[in-house]
């Protein structure tokens, strides 16, 4: 197969771009490294593009491996002809494959199988002639046969329909042609299995075409039947069916195209209908699995590329009852300063508020305290509560709730045993959630990214797919921003491009030995050869080396055209060093960029970006996007009225809208009705996770706990 052709018109790109992309992955190079550092070669391909194409191009290296191993099998059979050959290929997905493979595919004992060894397949063969002047009745006398279990004509003549019905079940252009039909005009059609009210009520009569059944929706049914509270069929126009089996297969009207007749019947309704609703109800699984990873890996995206909240001393909070509250105060750089608790969420223990608000108010005094993150795990209502009665006391202070407090943190805090080997779970959690808020990314990286909890129905995913899927997310945010490797975890340093677990246990060593003055010492880090230091060494800064390209993200490759760069437009790297060069873009303009590209020995890609990292050393494109939002006061649910308008953060967003934290510890949702004045196909055309949006109220039911929003004011 042609893959290169056949994937630059699939990506709508140039040939050439796809063989460089192809060939960069094939030598072993990571995906960053490629986004990055070989823009050149494939047309600055960006991370998304290229880890697409490396999915298509797994897909399609399995597809003729898969069409070898059939090959193989058809001609150790010895019935591979020349028309088989052709079609095999032909065929251009998995499923055509083996449709036409099925007739000669090893199968278990079947109804046929067992006609076959009663030797009836002389007379299904005669019957398939139907011969006008035939008389099957008695045609079959001659094949009746006790001591084979063929007792009478009527049992020949079922054996043979048997051996009929496989065959023209196992045809692959009836199936297709069946295929095409049941995607088309099938309707998936669910009853209750119980008579009892839960979350599948909505389903318990309903029905939609499949060609129209959304990703959400289908995972929806398909956990609903899995938990039995659903009963779930596939719907077709049966008569349609019918014929288009017949079509094939049946001729005239003779007593032996009877007996045809009711053997493409019986393989419709017992062969061929079963099998088909499995594949449609697997596609349609298979796209709502793709369609859900999308939008995880989506909203992780913009969930680990929120702005940090830099220069703050920020005091975490772990909620609590019986054990109290686990507070921990931690620098700008996340480094512990003090710890304690605080016994302030059960009612009635005021003497245990009084000192809980004396010791906050001692820390938030003696460091300087200027941001309080607290989970949203138990009592973080109450522990809200209490540090907004102290707020008016602690000027220039303010608050967030950290989402995702529960499991995430908790496991985060679990990774941070060996650096507070002294401090219990909670400790370790509370200092999770203040680092969570100063770098979400730094943070979140400990997690297993499954538990964040930003997708939907993430359980029900296949788990491989997912996994890889959020794994590449969380490699591309990594590499995007950069990592700091004097400061960095070894979990963080985990996803730079080229190292690894193991790797980064060996960087962490190292430096704590020896330290990293610069770049050129990763290369002393055991078992870090040339080829890992080619892949992550551009993601890596140095922010003290003596060499200031070690800060930026300027690979080491290119640091003898950055020195010619800064030569030619009249800098040295002392200039560097004093800090960003803001007027270096407008020089190079000026200069002409494709002169200066081809004087200093790179491409305009590369030279770009060069002026980018020399413009602003060190730069986080994290800060270009909206701060998140600390809070003053806090309101509750039943504060809330139809019409009010509020500012909340985007928490998450699913196929049918996006839930919207306003501050009141549920979130609200926006239905994707309500997210715009025009119609849009997905709530991400709109929003993403970290927006901050102004929403109003549309209804707020406090029994069931849930907020309706809009984001269209007066839209109901």
């Amino acid at each position: 197969m042609d893959y290169i052709t056949l994937l630059a018109t699939e990506f709508s790109l140039r040939p050439q771009q796809v063989r460089a992309a192809v060939e960069l992955l094939d030598a072993g190079n990571t995906i960053p490294f490629i986004a990055r550092y070989r823009k050149e070669a494939t047309g600055s391909l960006d991370d998304q593009v290229l880890r697409e194409m490396a999915e298509r191009l797994e897909y399609l290296r399995n597809l003729d491996k898969r069409r070898e191993e059939i090959r193989k099998s058809l001609t150790e059979q010895n019935v591979l002809t020349e028309e088989l050959e052709s079609r095999l290929q032909g065929a251009h997905t998995l499923s055509e494959l083996e449709d036409l493979y099925r007739p000669y595919r090893p199968k278990r004992r079947t109804r046929a199988t067992v006609a076959r060894e009663r030797g009836l397949e002389p007379l299904a063969l005669w019957l398939m002639i139907q011969d006008p002047r035939g008389e099957p009745e008695k045609e079959a006398e001659k094949y009746i046969d006790p001591e084979k279990e063929v007792p009478d004509a009527e049992s020949a003549l079922a054996g043979a329909r048997d051996i009929l019905a496989e065959t023209v079940s196992d045809d692959a252009d009836v199936r297709r042609e069946l295929r095409e039909m049941m995607t088309r005009e099938g309707v998936l059609v669910t009853r209750a299995a119980k008579e009892e009210e839960s979350v599948y009520s909505m389903y318990y009569d309903f029905r939609e075409p499949v060609r129209t059944m959304a990703p959400h929706r289908i995972l929806a049914v398909n956990r609903g039947e899995r938990e039995e509270f659903l009963k779930v069929t596939l719907e077709v126009p049966e008569e349609k069916a019918l014929a288009a089996v017949r079509k094939s297969y049946v001729r005239g009207s003779s007593p032996s195209s009877a007996q045809v007749t009711a053997a493409c019947d019986d393989a419709w309704e017992r062969l061929i209908f079963p099998s088909l609703e499995r594949e449609i109800r697997g596609e349609l699984t298979d796209r709502a699995n793709v369609s859900a990873i999308r939008v995880f890996s989506q909203n992780l995206h913009q969930l680990l590329m929120q702005p940090p909240i830099k220069g703050k001393v920020t005091l975490g909070v772990d909620p609590g009852f019986r054990t109290g509250c686990k507070l921990a105060v931690v620098d700008e750089n996340g480094k512990v300063l003090d710890t304690g608790v605080g016994y302030f969420t059960l009612p009635g223990n005021e003497a245990g508020k009084a000192a809980a608000a004396r010791l906050i108010r001692g820390m938030v005094k003696k460091y300087g305290v200027t941001a309080i993150a607290i989970g949203n795990g138990t009592a973080s209502r109450e522990s809200e509560q209490f540090i907004v009665s102290l707020l008016p006391e602690m000027p220039g202070t303010a608050y967030m709730i950290v989402s995702e407090a529960g499991a995430s943190v908790y496991s985060a805090s679990k990774l941070a045993a060996e650096e507070f080997p002294d401090f219990d779970v909670t400790q370790r959690s509370a200092v999770s959630i203040a680092r969570r808020m100063q770098d979400p990314l730094a943070e979140l990286v400990k997690i297993d990214p499954k538990a964040i909890g930003v997708g939907q129905y993430q359980h029900d995913l296949k788990q491989n797919e997912l996994t890889e899927a959020l794994d590449g997310v969380v490699e591309q945010c990594v590499n995007q921003v950069g990592v700091e490797v004097s400061t960095a975890s070894a979990e963080l340093l985990s996803h730079v491009a080229g190292i690894g677990p193991a790797l980064a246990k060996n960087i962490v060593a190292y430096r704590e030995e020896n330290g990293i003055p610069a770049r050129q010492a990763l290369k002393k880090v055991p078992k870090l050869g040339p080829r890992a230091f080619e892949q992550c060494a551009g993601f890596l800064r140095v922010a003290d080396s003596k060499n200031p390209l070690d800060a930026t993200g300027v690979h080491p490759e290119s640091y003898e055209a950055a020195k010619a760069l800064l030569e030619k437009l009249g800098y040295d790297l002392k200039d560097l060093k004093r800090g960003g060069l803001p007027e270096i873009a407008l020089k190079a303009k000026a200069y002409g960029e494709e002169k200066l590209a081809a004087e200093i020995g790179t491409g305009l890609p590369t030279l770009r970006d060069m002026l980018a990292e020399l413009q602003k050393p060190g730069r986080d494109p994290r800060d270009e996007l909206p701060r998140p939002v600390l809070r003053t006061d806090v309101l509750d649910i039943k504060d809330l009225t139809p019409g009010m308008e509020l500012t909340g953060t985007v928490r998450n967003v699913i196929d049918f809208g996006a839930f919207v934290d306003i501050g009141v510890h549920q979130d609200g949702l926006v239905h994707i009705s309500r997210m715009a004045e025009k119609y849009i196909r997905h709530p991400s055309e709109v929003v993403r996770v970290g927006d901050v949006v102004k929403v109003w109220v549309v209804s707020v039911d406090e029994k069931k706990n849930r907020i309706a929003l809009t984001m269209v004011k007066g839209k109901n």
